[in-house]
Order: structure tokens, then sequence, then C-alpha cells
């Protein structure tokens, strides 16, 4: 009996064992890019089910092409520094048109010449493809920066993002090696020649002048929505 109850002992601690060491591990997996996040495994798992990925449907009114709206007009002074909800602000960032716009309650209010990661046309699959991602995301932190003035700090990668990550494995696309990246922003630069000339010189970042994203810096907060589409 009583090495019947020594088994069981061993046992359960070997399973304890194994399930710590497999937690450790996935968690280990998951903070360099190569795991989906526990809390969000569900839905890139399509278990909760599956939303549209939104692609193609932009939820933003499009300004223009080439048109940069009151760039000489500071942002504080056209939505009025006493009464700016910042709840309803958002972005809209166009590759194609290296132009990033603030919007008020989905109006646009102004825009700012920004530029993007050294491949600016692809949509983010993996870490190390120097592309800015595309989709729909959320500001998750910001805070000053030594080198780049300010930091807005983006949720990618969320759900969608994941499965654009599996979609491209499973297709061939990138290797079952790479991980899916993070750390995507935007932020200033180390000079305005790089907005003013269209280098695209991050790793996949959005880049606007230092001045420019002070000012952006004050309209927004945590959970400000960004849209970034081709």
């Amino acid at each position: 009996m009583k090495k019947k109850s020594n088994n069981l002992k061993i046992k359960f601690l070997s399973l304890t064992v194994i399930i710590v060491a497999t937690s450790v591990l996935y968690l280990q997996l998951a903070r360099l890019g190569y795991a989906v996040p526990l809390p969000d495994l569900l839905d890139v798992l399509c278990l909760n089910g599956c939303e549209d990925e939104t692609s193609g449907n932009i939820s933003h009114p499009r300004l223009p092409s080439n048109q940069i709206l009151n760039g000489n007009k500071q942002i504080i002074e056209i939505l009025n520094a006493q009464k700016i909800d910042k709840n309803k602000i958002s972005i809209l960032i166009e590759k194609s048109e290296y132009r990033l716009t603030v919007y008020h309650d989905k109006k646009p209010v102004k825009s700012y010449p920004v530029v993007f990661g050294n491949n600016p046309v692809d949509d983010k699959l993996k870490e190390g493809d120097k592309r800015t991602p595309e989709g729909k995301f959320k500001i998750k932190d910001l805070y000053p920066h030594a080198a780049w003035s300010k930091f807005l700090w983006l949720d990618y990668p969320n759900k969608y993002s994941w499965r654009k990550h599996f979609k491209a494995k499973f297709g061939g696309k990138i290797s079952w090696n790479d991980s899916v990246g993070s750390e995507i922003g935007i932020h200033g630069t180390p000079s305005d020649d790089l907005i003013d000339n269209k280098s695209n010189w991050t790793l996949g970042c959005i880049s606007l002048k230092n001045k420019d994203v002070d000012e952006l810096y004050q309209v927004v907060q945590q959970g400000t929505e960004v849209e970034i589409i081709q």
C-alpha cells in the first residue's frame, strides 16, 4: 500500500514538473514571437468564431491623393485644446500616399508626411522582413524616446497579424522558423530629410518628423485606433 502511495506521489510530481516546464517554454516562445499569447489563442484559432480581417473595409474616409490637410496649422488649434475628446481621435496611415491623417469622430483633421520600413509595399508577415504591417491596431503605450522624440507603441501582433503569419507559414511564403515580430510603433526621425525625401529607413515602424510626432503625442492615448492600409 505504501509503495503504491509513493508511486502516485512520483507520478504527480512528474506530471507537475512537465506542466510547469511546458508552461515556461510556451511563455518563452510567446515572448519571442514564436507562439500565440494564451489570451489570444482561441481568437487566433477561430474557436471563438472568426471575424473578417477587414482587409479592403476601410473605416476612415480617404483624402484626395497627395493632399496634406492643414499642414501649416497646429492640431491643438484646429481641435480647440479645451474641447478635445481623445476618445474620438483615430488615425489612418496610407502607405501608398506616405501620409498619416488624424481623425476626430472619423472626420479628417490634419495630415502628416511619413515613411515606413525598407519594403514599403508589402504587408508584414514576420520579424526582419522590414515591412510595415497593415490592418487595424491600437496604441498600447506611448512614451518619450531618447532617439526618436516620442514612441507610440502599437499592439502588433494582434490576432489578425497572427492569422496572417500562420497562413504565410502554411502557404510556404515564410519559414516555420520565423517569428511574427514585435515592437512596431509610430515615432520620430534622426533627420527630417528622411521624411522630405520619402526615404523608407525603418525596420517596419512609421516615422514622421519629430515636431510632428510631438504634436501627435498631445491628442492620442492608450487605445487610440490606428488603421494602416496600402
